[in-house]
């Protein structure tokens, strides 16, 4: 053996598998752990030296012994190598590889001698075992390789060998595993205790936790602080809304981190108040307004998970669904409170909001502006109107430019009123040809409006003319100076002075009795106006003419004197004159606003009051486009007395008939106009419909419609609309056509009949209020029919067997009475024995048959069968030749 060097191992190291026995059976060498000066046990503390060495692993001289401790850390699934000697020694001639876990006793696990080595059986529970000059290496490491592995090497040095052993602790790390969260309820109520686990099924301990919380429409990922700590479980304490969205867990120890796949966390909740916004944005005390004809959006917004479902009631009547309701071109009409429902269907929770919603509407027409002089003539009354209207128009008077305050101020404002103002101007101070405006302001009139007038005086004069009328009984004197704003005032006055008639503006008449006191008599014509500092005058004298005309001095500027045919001179002086006044006829109407529902008959009646000479002035009506009603319409009826005439308006629609009628009566004097406003008005919505039940017959030409009503109202009937389904061709279905129109109000199914089995109809009922059409329900298709042919199919089977089974007891006694005559069938159905056996008695012509033996036999030998007969399980005859009857007669016992 050379020097320094082992001596080589047997061959093959079967000397090796004979030293595995011995360890594995506890053997120890003189130096083993158990002798050593650290007890067995010592490996489990902290890796330390002996007294007899010098340093770890150290080898000592023949005959002794080194012996170390060490912590390894390996990994499970991974590879670790266990070195017996020190690093950067020499391998050693014989290594010897034992395992103990915990305290056991060990085990062997390898041994080695240079390139030769074998490994224990069982060592395979701690991965791949492989030895290797001496290093045991462990791949694919497993969770039972932790432990205390064994040592024990031979280290040839010198001719000699030198004795080594150590104790490797091995720790198996566990990396982590994927972990997962459960919460403890996938969607939680708003307020409620949630809390989120994160499960991990393996992994050494210690592992640190940490939760990742995204939001549920995406965004940046965070930590979800003060949600209940960061351990392995995080406690939602109460739930809210922002705590929704998708949690992530991610699990470290210190060989990995896992991170889990999200999980969502729905938290139910809501609705919360509703808040209702109105487009165009227009809010006033206690609601919002709009502008009749303008299109009004309102939107209503509860948030709520899930979203919530909204029903808009209108004065507490459904209009529609939805979170959007357009009101296009919006009617005075659907002005009211208008309340949003939001439901939440998933906690079965409701909030409302209400809201005011005032419909404003301008006047009808434009404002009318006029002048009256007032204040005895010396004043001028600026009065503007313009009624109706929601809210009243407001109307100011503006005055012409001040041409001295022409710097400070532009025009001049007389204050402010409501559907009608009115300003006093004195005349003295104001110009010939002033102008002034009225403007109007209202919410639903973005520009507003306007109307003016111009004050002005008309040139020359009055002038005087008279004629008779009426068959001469009357003379009628006519004073007329037209123009001028506001109108000139003209009055009659006798001779001495004193007033005849009213004063009238443009035109005075003065009817007279016409008689020979007339004669001679002067008539004056006074004119004042506010903007005339001195009045005008014209003069009549009936009579003879004076042949010496008037010198112009006596004659006012601007006047004139008439004359008329003579009349016979009285021969004494005339008394007073009896005028009779010419008066524009004054009318009165029993009703200045008659209100109808929506198909009545309104009546407006409207008569002539006082008892002025009219001068022939009749009373007719106006429509509201300012036609005149004539008699013979069908429209309308005229009753008419001498002084009164009615108007009768059939079957009133909505909206067509309602407006501003118009009783009128004229004469020669003058024209007199009284305004009637007809309302008519619809009848309350009827009640919404649902349908219940549509269905096909079988046929498939007919339906069977049902439905139920939800409300109250005075219901006339329904109307039930059919058309064609849409196409899978993308074609916009047809309008809709009335299926049943004459349903009586207390019906709530029909029957419809005309139905192309080929085509697929959609059907659709609405309420009928007089003339008003309710809210149409939800759109339906008719159902298939139930299949009905299963009570037909059983019945008949039934019947079917009753009669067979019936049929075959008759087949079958019909057989057994006519044996005779149907020997085969016979045989075929009665005789199952073989030949020669007792034939079964089936009837009571069996029984007399075979009650009679042959002559000479007893009773009892007939029914016992012979010696010679053939048994029943006899074989049958191998010839063709036929059977052969035999008949048994046995005397019948009375």
């Amino acid at each position: 053996m050379e020097r320094g060097r082992a001596p080589p191992p047997p061959r093959r190291g079967l000397w090796l598998l004979c030293l595995l026995p011995a360890l594995a059976g506890g053997e120890q060498s003189p130096h083993t752990p158990e002798t050593s000066p650290h007890p067995p046990g010592a490996w489990l503390a902290e890796a330390r030296p002996t007294r007899r060495t010098s340093g770890p692993g150290q080898l000592l001289a023949a005959g002794e012994a080194a012996y170390e401790e060490r912590a390894v850390t390996g990994v499970r699934g991974r590879t670790v190598e266990l070195s017996c000697g020190p690093r950067g020694s020499a391998p050693p001639a014989v290594v010897f590889w034992s395992f103990a876990a915990g305290s056991g006793p060990p085990r062997a696990v390898a041994v080695g001698s240079g390139p030769e080595a074998a490994v224990a059986p069982g060592a395979g529970t701690l991965g791949r075992v492989t030895l290797r000059n001496g290093t045991l290496e462990l791949r694919e490491l497993r969770a039972a390789a932790q432990g205390r592995f064994l040592c024990q090497g031979l280290f040839p040095e010198r001719g000699r060998l030198r004795v080594g052993y150590a104790a490797v602790l091995l720790r198996v790390l566990v990396p982590v595993s994927k972990p997962f969260v459960r919460p403890t309820a996938a969607a939680v109520a708003e307020g409620a205790t949630v809390a989120l686990t994160c499960a991990v099924r393996e992994g050494t301990e210690p592992r640190s936790f940490s939760w990742q919380h995204q939001q549920p429409r995406g965004g940046p990922s965070a930590s979800p602080e003060g949600l209940g700590g960061a351990g392995a479980e995080l406690r939602l304490t109460p739930a809210n809304r922002s705590h929704a969205g998708w949690y992530v867990c991610t699990v470290g120890n210190e060989v990995n981190n896992r991170t889990s796949e999200p999980v969502y966390l729905d938290i139910v909740y809501g609705p919360d108040q509703p808040a209702i916004s109105v487009e165009p944005f227009s809010p006033e005390a206690g609601g919002f307004s709009a502008g009749e004809r303008e299109d009004v959006v309102l939107t209503c917004l509860a948030p709520s998970n899930p979203p919530s479902r909204y029903v808009w009631l209108h004065n507490g009547s459904q209009v529609h669904t939805g979170p959007t309701y357009v009101l296009a071109a919006i009617a005075r009409a659907q002005a009211g409170t208008y309340t949003c429902l939001a439901e939440n269907t998933h906690l079965q929770t409701r909030t409302q909001a209400t809201i005011v919603l005032t419909v404003y509407y301008p006047p009808a027409g434009s404002p009318s502006c006029s002048a009256v002089a007032t204040g005895d003539l010396r004043d001028v009354a600026l009065r503007c109107r313009w009624p109706g209207g929601f809210p009243p128009v407001r109307l100011r008077w503006v005055g012409p430019q001040d041409e001295e305050e022409e710097e400070e101020e532009e025009e001049g404002v007389m204050g402010t009123s409501f559907s009608v103002a009115t300003s006093i101007q004195p005349g003295a101070a104001t110009r010939n040809g002033s102008s002034f405006s009225c403007l109007a302001s209202h919410p639903a009139l973005p520009q507003g409006a306007a109307c003016g007038t111009t004050l002005w005086v008309p040139a020359g004069g009055p002038s005087c003319a008279a004629a008779a009328t009426k068959g001469d009984e009357f003379v009628m004197l006519r004073c007329r100076w037209e123009g001028g704003t506001p109108p000139v005032t003209l009055r009659w006055r006798d001779g001495g002075g004193r007033a005849l008639g009213d004063p009238a503006p443009f035109a005075a008449i003065l009817v007279l009795s016409a008689n020979g006191t007339l004669g001679g008599r002067d008539f004056i014509c006074a004119a004042d106006h506010p903007l005339r500092a001195t009045g005008a005058e014209c003069r009549l004298r009936l009579g003879k003419p004076d042949p010496s005309p008037p010198s112009p001095s006596s004659l006012p500027r601007g006047g004139h004197a008439g004359t008329v045919p003579p009349l016979p001179a009285p021969p004494f002086s005339p008394p007073p004159c009896r005028a009779l006044r010419a008066e524009v006829p004054e009318l009165e109407a029993e009703r200045s606003e008659v209100a109808v529902l929506e198909g009545g008959e309104a009546r407006l009646a409207c008569r002539r009051r006082g008892g002025g000479a009219y001068l022939g002035a009749t009373v007719v009506w106006y429509d509201p486009e300012d036609r005149e009603v004539t008699p013979g319409l069908a429209k309308y009826r005229l009753e008419r007395g001498e002084e009164w005439v009615n108007l009768s308006i059939r079957d009133a629609e909505w909206p067509r008939d309602g407006g501003i009628y118009r009783c009128a009566a004229a004469n020669a004097v003058g024209t007199a106009s009284l305004p009637v406003r007809l309302r008519v008005d619809r009848y309350p919505a009827p009640p919404n419909v649902t349908i219940s039940k549509l269905r096909y017959t079988r046929a498939r030409t007919e339906v069977r419609l049902e439905w139920r009503t939800q409300g109250t109202g005075n219901l006339t009937g329904f109307v039930v609309q059919r058309r064609q389904a849409k196409k899978p061709s993308r074609r916009a279905p047809g309008p809709w056509e009335t299926a049943a129109g004459d349903i009586e109000p207390h019906s709530r199914d029909r029957r419809l009949g005309g139905l192309d089995p080929a085509v697929i109809y959609a059907f659709r009922v609405l309420a009928v209020n007089h003339r008003t059409a309710g809210h149409p329900s939800e759109v339906q298709t008719p159902a298939e029919p139930p299949f009905e042919a299963y009570p037909a199919v059983t019945g008949a089977a039934v019947v079917g067997m009753l009669v067979a089974t019936v049929a075959s007891l008759l087949a079958m006694r019909c057989i057994a009475r006519h044996r005779d005559t149907l020997p085969r069938l016979h045989d075929l159905l009665f005789r199952v024995a073989g030949p020669g056996a007792q034939e079964p008695i089936g009837t009571p012509e069996d029984a007399e048959t075979t009650g009679s033996g042959e002559e000479g036999a007893a009773p009892g030998d007939a029914a016992a069968p012979g010696p010679a007969a053939e048994p029943l399980s006899a074989p049958p005859d191998p010839t063709n030749e036929p059977p052969v009857n035999v008949t048994v007669t046995t005397p019948a016992t009375p």
